[in-house]
């Protein structure tokens, strides 16, 4: 299997990107920047879902929200006023009979919120509690039922490995899995690629490897797109891919795939905007949908051609992938060693403007 590298520049891409960031204008009102929710958030893990929320605000969505666990909810609100905290997840230790549940109705009033959402992140805090994953199921093919995006991220991945057929073939999903959970995918899956250790010891180049890898597990679901983490970002469709060697910090602390999440939440909830029509991008109507990677070479090169939504969920997750390396970088630049997750929160603004930038209608200044 030949390995199907994009040759787009990283330049090139992060100027498609800024297409489809909405710009900023008197006209727009509350919400339509983007309103995301992060569904996670245990007894046991709070932070979390607080540093992926907090991605999406400090990217610039517009209402953010966490979507959590009832014992997890007062503690997250101490964190930050500016997150809006619902206590709606249930868990074996606020149902009657944990053995014997309705998860549809359980999850009926998180389902109630998901029309007024344009995406939504699963998975970081989320634990790993019985009748919390049968409900975030339900969530999961109820917002795939109504086309709404979303990231899955760690206990969030475990539910695809345990049933794969919740996301396989959904093309508004992204994956992010890190070395080990990817490898758990692939096993789940029957998808035999080399382990870490096998990777370039054959004398092959390590980097194709990886790509091939990424894009069979791809494949094997149906076409989401993957963003294999690791010393490099792997982004693969299925059909194409991108490699992200952008420098990243040296610290691995915990925490920093929920910048990731974050961001790309708020990334889906723009993509959503630019097809909708929110604004007016100048760039002609595209009535063909980008089906291989020359279709997706060809919207990338164009310069006035609007993008159909294969390239623009590319180019989401390599935007996330890419405002998180950055943020890493420049935390550990500042902090070293004692780098922690937070340090990246308070890097997501400058490195989107660093990378990406403003659209140039944007009004920065009154």
């Amino acid at each position: 299997m030949e390995a199907h590298h994009l040759t787009t520049s990283p330049k090139t891409l992060f100027n498609k990107v800024r297409r489809m960031v909405p710009p900023m204008l008197e006209k727009f009102h509350k919400g339509q920047q983007g309103r995301v929710a992060v569904i996670g958030g245990s007894l046991d893990y709070t932070g979390a879902p607080y540093f992926s929320s907090m991605a999406s605000a400090r990217l610039g969505c517009d209402m953010s929200h966490v979507i959590c666990e009832r014992s997890a909810a007062t503690v997250i609100k101490t964190y930050s006023p500016n997150l809006m905290v619902h206590p709606l997840l249930p868990s074996s230790e606020s149902v009657s009979n944990p053995d014997n549940i309705d998860a549809p109705s359980l999850a009926s009033p998180i389902v109630a919120m998901l029309s007024r959402l344009h995406a939504i992140v699963i998975g970081p805090g989320l634990g790993r509690d019985g009748v919390t994953l049968k409900v975030v199921t339900e969530v999961m093919k109820e917002a795939r039922s109504r086309s709404i995006p979303f990231v899955l991220d760690a206990d969030g991945l475990l539910l695809v490995t345990e049933q794969p057929d919740l996301v396989r073939g959904y093309k508004d999903c992204i994956l992010t899995p890190n070395v080990n959970e990817f490898s758990r995918l692939a096993k789940a899956l029957n998808i035999d690629v080399p382990s870490i250790a096998q990777i370039g010891s054959n004398g092959g180049d390590k980097t194709s490897q990886e790509t091939q890898a990424c894009e069979k597990l791809s494949e094997a679901l149906g076409g989401v797109t993957i963003i294999q983490k690791g010393p490099h970002d792997v982004i693969s469709n299925g059909v194409t891919s991108i490699v992200n060697d952008i420098v990243g910090g040296l610290k691995r602390s915990g925490g920093q795939g929920d910048t990731l999440t974050g961001s790309l939440g708020t990334l889906l909830a723009w993509r959503a905007a630019y097809h909708n029509g929110l604004w007016d991008s100048g760039e002609k109507e595209n009535s063909k949908e980008a089906q291989s990677k020359q279709d997706i070479q060809t919207e990338l090169e164009s310069s006035d051609r609007r993008m159909s939504p294969a390239t623009t969920l590319l180019l989401a997750a390599w935007a996330g992938s890419s405002i998180t390396r950055e943020c890493s970088r420049r935390a550990f630049n500042a902090k070293g060693r004692s780098m922690q997750a937070s340090d990246l929160t308070d890097e997501v603004y400058e490195s989107f403007l660093a990378l990406i930038g403003e659209p140039e209608t944007s009004k920065t200044h009154l």
